[in-house]
């Protein structure tokens, strides 16, 4: 018998011991000649090595594991464009199904469909409904005759950094309700404090950033509708539920915030947070079509038939929609109830035994969303910012930051618990953090005094 023989070096040479192994590529321009696809694979999955790990990783908020089978959906969509619904009508579909399931998920007016659109997350979401609340005031306002070129807005402090974004892009002048060192969400008297006849909209926060509380919704609706009583206004409520909206119906259903509330109008809510999905994906919905002035929805007919779009973003993978509709069907109102509940007794697990560490003072324990904050007290000889820079030499990503305007006196250390972060690895975090505590007070930071700006209390 013949045995051929093949002089092709590809076939027997090394992984890494080839040409491509041993000559660096250029890094800031196109290298001149070809490679082959598994050589090229493996130069960034190795490259790639030196990213942190996403599931380590407690600063983000964003998803971080979802089922193989929704993996392999998304993968099988990554080429439709989310745009073009004349040549993907069941993916528009599937937007569709989605928007209302949201929609109903907030309680909004069941008349036909929901008012609403996918987004590539709440940072679009922001922008969109921003633009329909000063669209809407402008309206009102040249109707009767008055000026309409010094719109405000009224917002916390410890607002994402969208809505400072959103407010100059548009020409907006943002009214910050200051925080205090003794309570980290707005009040609603330092709310209507900033009210006035201007004002395109006040904007509360479900489950904010900085602590992951949960700010009065219901008793700022009740102040913002006495006001437009009185002053014969219609300021509306847009909530900023990017965190908070897929975790207050399953864990506090009777908790009002949403479109029980007849002064919200609009809301936006993050798929890629609580949502369980893949980034980037995320939805702001309308109470009715009165709230979205038609002139910002644009009609276009080149892709194939009458496309009505009211998005920033144009062309955008249809693949973070189908993860969404998956999660939907697959886990149900139960199944998203389960989950939360599992994620909560995580942060309040974390959250307890932190507090009986002895140099850390809780200030948010995670009964709200899943997120707890927690900052160090006097007798600490540390600060945040060591414990986690300690934490991160074990692989850990917690960050530690200073509170927003008039309490940036006070740093914390933030943990999110994400799915697919449960009660092993929460352990694993707490052994790590107590070898932090051990490690720091036996070894003093090289530092006498605290970080710039940095205040124990």
């Amino acid at each position: 018998m013949v045995h051929p023989f093949s002089s092709n070096d590809d076939l027997i040479d090394p992984a890494y011991a080839g040409r491509f192994a041993d000559v660096p590529i250029p890094k800031n321009r196109m290298p001149d000649g070809e490679r082959r696809p598994d050589d090229v694979y493996r130069l960034i999955h190795d490259e790639l090595l030196l990213d942190g790990s996403s599931r380590l990783n407690m600063a983000t908020f964003v998803t971080t594991w979802m089922e193989p089978e929704a993996e392999k959906l998304m993968a099988e969509t990554f080429d439709k464009n989310m745009i073009d619904k004349d040549e993907y009508p069941q993916t528009a579909e599937i937007e569709r199904r989605c928007v209302n399931i949201v929609a109903d998920l907030f309680h909004a007016p069941a008349e036909g469909d929901a008012i609403g659109v996918s987004t590539i997350g709440s940072s679009e979401a922001v922008m969109l409904a921003g633009l329909a609340m000063k669209w809407k005031w402008r309206q009102r306002r040249e109707a009767a005759g008055l000026p309409s070129d010094r719109p405000n807005m009224v917002m916390g402090s410890n607002v994402q950094v969208v809505w400072e974004k959103f407010c100059r892009y548009w020409d907006v002048e943002p009214r910050y309700v200051p925080i205090t060192a003794d309570c980290f969400t707005v009040t609603p008297n330092d709310v209507m404090a900033r009210v006035d006849e201007s004002t395109i909209g006040v904007i509360p926060i479900l489950g904010t950033t900085y602590t992951g509380e949960y700010e009065p919704v219901a008793e700022i609706h009740e102040c913002v509708v006495a006001y437009n009583t009185e002053h014969g206004t219609d300021i509306p409520i847009h909530v900023d539920a990017a965190s908070g909206g897929f975790v207050a119906p399953f864990l506090d259903p009777d908790l009002e915030w949403d479109f029980r509330l007849p002064q919200v109008k609009s809301i936006n809510v993050s798929g890629h947070k609580y949502g369980l999905t893949y980034p980037g994906i995320g939805f702001v919905v309308w109470r009715s079509a009165d709230e979205l002035p038609e002139d910002l929805v644009f009609h276009v007919n080149y892709l194939g038939g009458d496309m009505p779009t009211f998005t920033l973003n144009f062309s955008r993978p249809g693949n973070q929609i189908v993860g969404q509709y998956y999660n939907f069907v697959r886990l149900g109102r139960d199944g998203y109830r389960r989950i939360m509940e599992s994620l909560r007794a995580t942060a309040l697990h974390l959250s307890s035994t932190i507090a009986s560490m002895g140099p850390f003072e809780v200030v948010s324990d995670g009964s709200a969303i899943p997120v707890l904050a927690f900052t160090m007290n006097e007798s600490a000889g540390f600060t945040v910012f060591d414990v986690s820079d300690r934490l991160r030499s074990k692989g850990w990503q917690v960050p530690a930051y200073t509170m927003p305007a008039d309490a940036e006196d006070i740093a914390v250390l933030r943990i999110v618990v994400r799915e697919g972060f449960g009660m092993d690895l929460a352990d694993m975090l707490l052994d790590s953090i107590s070898s932090a505590v051990d490690h720091l007070e036996q070894f003093p930071p090289a530092h006498a005094d605290p970080e710039p700006g940095f205040n124990h209390t």
